[in-house]
């Protein structure tokens, strides 16, 4: 039956399916699946088809919503039988916009949640569909945390499998890190369980070979004492102080301890009370801050970086830290137009200071939400040894991070041109290696940049036993080869 059919079969089972009661087209389909189906001209296509990117306008013929496995199974199915396009969605965040598909079959991941927590063995199993803020509520309920995103309406999904940078890693590794073991649903239509024990072969491509292998039903994670209370929040300077401050930071934060978790920003001074009138709506420097261990001693480590120079706002305080997971969630509305790079780099350098003021300094307040973010990792993410996982360039401490979103589309050529400048500026101080789920286009070049020949060859040869003729490459993709 492979090959047979190709998306116009579908498109003509989505028309047969809106004019037909008896869905006869879908039969079989409709008897192994007991989710929701939303159909081009539903009330709520739509709203579903819709992601996180605002520049991503693509109209899938079928979205299926499963309930669970056995639901998620059948979906493979009949995109595997029918040769049809098939993409998979959690949270949406896709730059790339690889959580939907033109004319194929949406899996949307969103109605699998659930969270259980065992608090005793410190491990939470989560489901497909769950988001990041709603995993952190429930361990927070013990006082547990893994590094997680850095937005609450990330899925866990994508993240994770794309090797999961979250504000703790530089205590507890990345989110794959700490995976424990998943359920996935294979192109051929098993479920299999993916763990150090199990398909180990499996285990390894999913921290961070991305969605290439199957769709992950559930996640166990590794848990870590964390909160509730922690020392965190934002110090904002005006952007004058930028160079000063950030060399006095790059002095402190390179012989800091893994607990002291950190980036440097430049962003729009929010119109807020407690920001400064004479900063509101222009370009500001900030430093991220969170303390990832015992509570006695973050003042020790954290009041240092609030003396580096007077800021004009202090934000730094005891907060839950699901508070603290949401700091960023303002600057990151659905439907904004958004474009994006995560390059690795050679270090904090003088000249990468000065790029991300200087590039900073641009954002206008017909941009809000543009950012330049540079991220300090190193700590445990750098212990585990490179070959431990598929996820690479473990090694290299800051990741730089420029963020362009905008409203109107008129205005796409000017922020990608500021994105590109930027980089280019970049350039001298980056290592070659790029993190894939913070790029925004997924061809061979960038897939190589983000794992290297040797481990992209190895990649392409798990590509080729769990999924030979590519069903999965709607991600990340990389292409099967012996």
């Amino acid at each position: 039956m492979a090959g047979r059919f190709r998306q116009p079969t579908l498109r003509a089972m989505a028309r047969d399916l809106k004019a037909s009661p008896s869905e006869a087209a879908t039969a079989a389909f409709r008897a192994n699946f007991r989710g929701e189906i939303i159909r081009p001209g539903d009330e709520t296509y739509d709203r579903a088809r819709h992601v996180f990117n605002g520049m991503i306008d693509r109209r899938p013929a079928l979205i299926a919503r499963p309930r669970g496995a056995v639901d998620v199974i059948a979906a493979v199915n009949l995109a595997r039988d029918n040769d049809l396009p098939l993409a998979v969605r959690c949270g949406g965040h896709s730059l790339s916009g690889n959580s939907v598909c033109d004319d194929g079959l949406l899996i949307d991941l969103s109605h699998m949640k659930g969270v259980r927590v065992d608090p005793a063995a410190r491990t939470a199993r989560a489901n497909a569909g769950v988001l990041w803020g709603e995993f952190d509520r429930e361990t927070q309920l013990f006082g547990l945390a893994t590094p997680g995103g850095r937005v609450t309406t990330t899925g866990l999904g994508g993240f994770t499998l794309g090797g999961g940078y979250g504000w703790i890693s530089p205590k507890f590794g990345l989110t794959c890190d700490n995976l424990v073991s998943a359920d996935v649903v294979t192109a051929d239509g098993r479920l299999v369980t993916a763990s150090e024990r199990e398909n180990a072969d499996l285990f390894w491509g999913l921290r961070g070979g991305g969605g290439n292998f199957g769709i992950v039903t559930s996640y166990e994670f590794r848990l870590h004492p964390l909160g509730p209370i922690v020392l965190g929040g934002l110090l904002i300077y005006s952007i004058e102080q930028g160079r000063e401050v950030a060399r006095a930071y790059r002095e402190y934060v390179e012989q800091a301890p893994d607990e002291l978790a950190t980036a440097l920003a430049v962003l729009t001074g929010p119109p807020e009370p407690f920001v400064p009138e004479h900063l509101q709506g222009k370009p500001v420097f900030g430093i991220a801050v969170l303390y990832a261990g015992p509570p006695g001693e973050a003042e020790g480590v954290v009041g240092p970086l609030k003396r580096l120079g007077p800021p004009a706002v202090d934000l730094v305080q005891p907060m839950p830290y699901v508070a603290f997971q949401a700091i960023l969630d303002p600057t990151a509305p659905w439907g904004l137009h958004v474009y994006a790079r995560g390059e690795h780099l050679t270090g904090l350098t003088d000249e990468v200071i000065d790029a991300m003021l200087d590039y900073g300094a641009e954002i206008s307040s017909s941009s809000p939400w543009s950012q330049t973010i540079i991220f300090r990792h190193g700590g445990a993410v750098a212990r585990v040894p490179d070959g431990a996982t598929a996820f690479s360039h473990r090694a290299d401490a800051y990741l730089a991070h420029p963020i362009a979103a905008w409203e109107n589309p008129a205005d796409t050529d000017r922020h990608l041109d500021w994105i590109r400048r930027y980089s280019a500026a970049l350039r001298p101080a980056t290592t070659g290696g790029v993190y894939l789920n913070f790029e925004p286009d997924g061809d061979e070049e960038e897939m190589r940049a983000g794992y290297g020949t040797e481990k992209y060859a190895r990649l392409a040869a798990l590509k080729a036993r769990w999924d030979p003729r590519n069903l999965f490459h709607f991600n990340q993709n990389i292409k099967p080869r012996p």
